[in-house]
């Protein structure tokens, strides 16, 4: 009974977001969607409870026989999770009032896939990997298909549920491929069997199998094909949310799962990586040219931004994790900020999602233009802003490890990639006006843009504690 109670503390804050969302759930039920907002505004509440008593914390614990491990990578990890899932929440009421998609069941499924990527980052071995992906993917899937009168909408979440479907497939294959030849699914047994027998040709094709499970989950070079069509088809604050909270939490699984269960097979799973980051940057870079939607567009930015932050996962190295945590910290912030302005893009009661539509967005609503600028920009990597500082560290990495020619690619995708983010910019400032959007943003939008905004500007003055977390993180998942 001590030991159950020791696991169950240790996860408490697991524990919290299952029970509100259990609670929250019945709580609609009851209410309807009358409640909706309520609903939304006790789920934030959850998260910032969860995200308080996990900070509370400080050491390392081991629950349920080493099953799960809670570390501060794992901390880190969470709080941007937390984080990216509570801004969701928090930027979306006005738009969903607007497209009447006020529905209690969106902040209770956002709840149950934010405990599912908790328990991913928690993961010790691949069954508690697997099952908190399938407790992530189950409540996303419904989210891609959460406008039942939408058929853009329905065919999303019936394409992200299909290929995740085989993702989930191929992912189940190798763990038990990795099983079978090493007798054990803790990462740390398969480390230690690895250490001292070697990794065999079957083990290898396990490890394939599983980079590819998880790949797709951060819509990486060749399992990107879902991206555009999901982001584009699904409701906009559910394409928020993809592009948040499940990539930070898909990368920081797959830096668990690769440099804790093969640290001693790095040039067997570092070629694969390096392939799929060159592959994914100039992907991202060149397909997003042509792009005339916002969300299509954002999509291949994702695409991309996934193959640079694989830079510091191909080093293999602390500086590596850190450089790749860096970067999802800072990619998500910007982020947000991008689809509030997305979420703004209303005329007349409709949401419009071409690049055209931000036309003289500069005229009609300057500072609008000028968040949306100065976040572009730093999507493009250009200094001083923080988008630069994150492609800095994981290029040191790289170099660092001798990637010469993968840092190489990355630097000339950057390049091509930044047309098409000052193409944006040349639009709302150079092009004749197109008429005016909807009036302002509600407030809690306007504050998050305000802050990612300042975020990005300012990072190069008061960037230092989240670049010494992030070293303190990578610190204890590569001592």
């Amino acid at each position: 009974m001590n030991a159950l109670t020791n696991d169950l503390a240790i996860l408490l804050p697991e524990l919290i977001l299952a029970v509100s969302g259990l609670v929250l759930l019945l709580w609609g039920a009851l209410r309807g969607d009358k409640d909706a907002g309520t609903v939304s505004f006790l789920a934030v509440v959850a998260m910032a409870v969860a995200a308080y008593v996990m900070l509370a914390g400080d050491e390392t614990a081991t629950a349920f026989h080493g099953a799960f491990v809670v570390d501060g990578f794992a901390r880190f990890a969470k709080v941007l999770i937390l984080l990216g899932s509570a801004l969701t929440l928090v930027i979306t009421p006005a738009y969903a009032e607007r497209a009447k998609l006020a529905h209690f069941e969106f902040p209770v499924l956002v709840l149950f896939a934010t405990l599912g990527m908790m328990l991913m980052v928690s993961a010790a071995s691949f069954i508690a990997l697997y099952m908190g992906l399938e407790l992530q993917s189950l409540s996303l899937y419904v989210l891609a298909s959460f406008n039942r009168d939408s058929v853009k909408s329905n065919e999303a979440g019936l394409k992200y549920f299909v290929l995740g479907a085989l993702s989930s497939g191929m992912l189940l294959y190798g763990i038990s491929l990795i099983y079978g030849f090493t007798g054990s699914t803790e990462f740390l047994a398969v480390a230690h069997v690895i250490k001292t027998g070697g990794i065999s040709i079957g083990l290898i094709f396990g490890l394939v199998f599983l980079i590819a499970g998880l790949v797709f989950k951060i819509s990486a070079v060749p399992f990107h094909m879902w991206t555009p069509d999901v982001y584009e088809g699904a409701p906009t604050p559910v394409t928020a949310f993809f592009a948040m909270a499940p990539k930070v939490a898909a990368m920081t699984l797959l830096l668990r799962a690769l440099l804790s269960s093969f640290p001693d097979a790095i040039h067997q799973w570092q070629q694969v990586i390096i392939l799929i980051s060159g592959l994914s940057m100039v992907l991202g870079a060149f397909a997003a040219i042509g792009q005339t939607n916002i969300k299509r567009l954002m999509a291949y930015s994702s695409i991309g931004h996934m193959g640079f932050a694989l830079l510091g996962l191909a080093a293999g190295t602390a500086m590596g994790v850190k450089g790749v945590l860096i970067y999802m910290a800072i990619y998500l912030v910007t982020n947000a900020g991008v689809w509030v302005v997305v979420m703004a893009m209303a005329r007349d009661g409709q949401s419009v999602e071409s690049i055209s539509d931000l036309a003289g967005l500069s005229r009609t609503r300057p500072g609008l233009a000028f968040a949306m600028a100065a976040l572009m920009i730093s999507l493009a990597g250009i200094p001083p802003l923080a988008g630069f500082w994150a492609k800095f560290y994981v290029f040191v990495a790289a170099i660092e490890a001798h990637l010469y020619t993968l840092s190489v690619i990355g630097v000339l995708s950057s390049v091509v990639g930044a047309y098409y983010y000052w193409r944006i910019v040349k639009v709302m400032y150079f092009d004749d006006p197109a008429p005016a959007f909807d009036a302002g943003l509600a407030k809690l939008p306007g504050l998050v843009l305000a802050g990612a905004s300042l975020f990005t500007i300012f990072f190069i003055v008061g960037g230092a504690p989240l670049i010494a977390a992030a070293g303190h993180a990578a610190a204890t998942l590569v001592p």
